[in-house]
Formats: C-alpha cells, sequence, structure tokens
C-alpha cells in the first residue's frame, strides 16, 4: 500500500509549494540496531521511503527539481533525540538494513554536508526528528516534513484538505496568541483535574501538514495549532503553570502534580506510577510542561492508530520534556543523560485515554475575558 506517483506529486506540491530556486529534495530514513530491533512497521516504512525514492526520481522534473537523494542513519534510541553527525549512501532495497550493515557497506555523508545541500526532507523514522530538525533547519535553511512512525493506514490522512485544515488551526492560533492563559478541566473515573497553562511571552505555532516558509519543519500528516507555555526563564518571573494533569496508561491512571511548569510530583501506586515517578527523579527535565497541542484531524474523519504522529493531530495533547524546538528553554542539555532526551505527547482521545476526559479548554484574555474553545473533547471553534 502506497501513494501512487500522481498522488506522490500531488502531495509534495501542497506541502512545499516548489520554488523556481528549488534543485534537491533528501528523504532521510532511520534503521535498527542491536539495541532497538526491527519490526514489521519499520521495515515496511523503509520499503516505503523506497518507494517514493524512486517515484520522486520519475516526476522530479515537474516539480523542478534536479535531485533526489535518500539517505540513512542509525537510530538514536528516543524520541527528538539529536541526529547523528553521519548518514550514509547504500545501494539496494533496504528492508533487511540494520545499522552494522549500513556503516560498513554505506557511503558515509556529513550531515551537515547533506543538509546544506538540499532544499526539502522528508524523514520516514522510527524515532521523531522533529525536535532535532527544526533546530538543524535554521542553520541550514531547508523545508522539512518529519513523518515518525509513519505507516501505511495512515496513508488516508494525506488525502486531508490541508486548505480547510489550516484555516481551523489558524482561528486557533489567532486565540491562543490573544490569551494569556489556558485552563484544562480533565475527568478521570470521577475525579476533577485542573490545569492552568501560563500563555504569557508565547505565541503558538500552526501546522497544517504545508511547509512554505524557509527553514520550517513539521509533522506530516499534520493538523495542529500548538504553544509552549512560559518556563519561567526571566529574571523575577516565575511561571504560572500549576496543576494536575492525569494520564492514562492501560488501567492505571498516573496524576502529575506541576508547579513553575513542571511536574514535581507524580500520584498513584501502580508500576507505571513507579515507572514515572523514577524518569522525573533521574531527569528533572522530564517534568518540563513542554507543549499544549490542539489537534484537529479527529474533525476531518481521521482515527487513532497507536502511534503519535497521527494520533497527537486528532485532539487535545499535553507534552512533557524537551522544548526548545518549540520556542521553549528545555533543550538535550537540560537532560543528565542524552540517552534519556525525549519530547512525548499525551493525547486525550477516547480511543487512547478512555477514562479521563477533557471537560473544557477554556483561554483567560488580559482584557478579563474568557472563552471556552472546548467541550467535553468537542472543539468549539
Amino acid at each position: 500500500m502506497s501513494l501512487t506517483e500522481n498522488e506522490l506529486e500531488k502531495l509534495l506540491h501542497t506541502v512545499f509549494a516548489p520554488r523556481p530556486t528549488d534543485r534537491v529534495l533528501t528523504i532521510l530514513v532511520d534503521v535498527p540496531d542491536e539495541t532497538v530491533p526491527d519490526s514489521k512497521e519499520w521495515r515496511e516504512r523503509r520499503e516505503l521511503a523506497y518507494d517514493w525514492w524512486v517515484k520522486c526520481i520519475s516526476f522530479k522534473h515537474t516539480l523542478g527539481l534536479e535531485r533526489i537523494a535518500i539517505l540513512y542513519y542509525p537510530n538514536v534510541g528516543s524520541a527528538n533525540n539529536d541526529l547523528p553527525d553521519t548518514f550514509y549512501s547504500w545501494g539496494g532495497r533496504p528492508r533487511e538494513l540494520d545499522s552494522a550493515r549500513l556503516r560498513a557497506e554505506g557511503l558515509p555523508v556529513p550531515r551537515d554536508e547533506a543538509l546544506s545541500g538540499t532544499d526539502w526532507i522528508i524523514v520516514l523514522s522510527e524515532f521523531s526528528a522533529t525536535a532535532p530538525c527544526k533546530m538543524l533547519a535554521k542553520i541550514h535553511r531547508f523545508r522539512g516534513a518529519t513523518m515518525p512512525g509513519f505507516i501505511p493506514s495512515m496513508l488516508p490522512s494525506l488525502a486531508v484538505d490541508y486548505d480547510a485544515v489550516h484555516a481551523r488551526i489558524m482561528a486557533m492560533k489567532t486565540r491562543l496568541d490573544r490569551a494569556e492563559a489556558e485552563r484544562i478541566l480533565f475527568e478521570a473515573r470521577g475525579s476533577l483535574y485542573t490545569l492552568d497553562a501560563d500563555l504569557r511571552y508565547r505565541t503558538a505555532t500552526p501546522s497544517s501538514g504545508m511547509f512554505h516558509d524557509d527553514a520550517v519543519v513539521g509533522n506530516l500528516p499534520s493538523g495542529e495549532t500548538y504553544i509552549v507555555p512560559y518556563e519561567g526563564e526571566r529574571e523575577g518571573e516565575p511561571s504560572r503553570t500549576n496543576g494536575t494533569i492525569p494520564v492514562q496508561f492501560g488501567d492505571e491512571i498516573v496524576v502529575y502534580r506541576v508547579e513553575r511548569n513542571r511536574a514535581v510530583e507524580v500520584i498513584g501506586d501502580g508500576p507505571a506510577a513507579e515507572r514515572e515517578r523514577s524518569m522525573l527523579s533521574r531527569e528533572p527535565a522530564y517534568g518540563n510542561i513542554a507543549e499544549i497541542g490542539h489537534g484537529v484531524l479527529g474533525e476531518f474523519g481521521c482515527t487513532a492508530v497507536g502511534n503519535l504522529l497521527m494520533d497527537e493531530k486528532l485532539g487535545l495533547h499535553v507534552a512533557f520534556g524537551r522544548s526548545e524546538h518549540f520556542g521553549g528553554i528545555v533543550s538535550p542539555k537540560s537532560f543528565n543523560d542524552p540517552k534519556h532526551v525525549v519530547h512525548i505527547d499525551r493525547v486525550y482521545v477516547p480511543s487512547l485515554q478512555p477514562d479521563v476526559i477533557v471537560k473544557s479548554v477554556t483561554l483567560m484574555y488580559p482584557d478579563g475575558e474568557r472563552e471556552t474553545i472546548m467541550r467535553d473533547g468537542t472543539w468549539t471553534v
């Protein structure tokens, strides 16, 4: 299952809006190793990347491009960790390719050389590369679509009317830019929890699956407006983000107590709570409230597939960890161990967290006005 040449060509026109100066598209793909074993979905993704590479070569001139490259790299072990310094060119189909074989048989290409020589990138990876690619795009000036964990069941989402999605999320952005706080009221098994997110000194970012501006990178499929709560970096101005956040892990509800935009306590007695408590103890930066995301694809007929790339675009989500790629201050250097660097979204849709409901999302404006933009899990904007 893949896109036809015509469908793929149309998608690239929509996503990148080719310019006369555009010359190179680079497809990036990560591969498994002895620490992170291969899987059926990962093999299918590598095959999909190879299929797209071959198809793009056939119509590259209609996009105004001169070269279509495909490069591979050893996986980085966790979501949004920094990319390795070296990519590899490798001949042949990549279905059984792993890191050892890649290093032994591939032709090394310095990462910065590859990225400075491309105009567009598409990253079909096991681990999200969105954060590092956002930062690298500022240096190398490419435009990019990251597709972590993409699987064939997500292909219908690439046919969504992204002009309509764009209009919807821009309406959301206008409100978030004006607001100084966002109150989220959760209900989990009869108990209520409230998070007050501090939106001062921040602007929202629309991510509509159209990356037309210089140095812009985002997820594909997309369809959200996200904002990083103020993290307290101004002297004498602590963050006002406080409250509690429930997250369902299987049958267990874990509650994070948040002070000044950091989860400082994990409440719960089960194995998931203990695991989260241990992670927070090892890596306090993991507790940073890194993003409030407002996904809209659920209202365009898309459904959860068990993958964050797709699922976070369906409705409200709250992310923990790294934030500097979204305009915050928590970076890989904020973590004690580079292997623990993460930006992880907790998505509030019934198929993923059936026992946690977003009762309401209310924006507070500087003039005292309040506007409720979600009720019982459904956007009202």
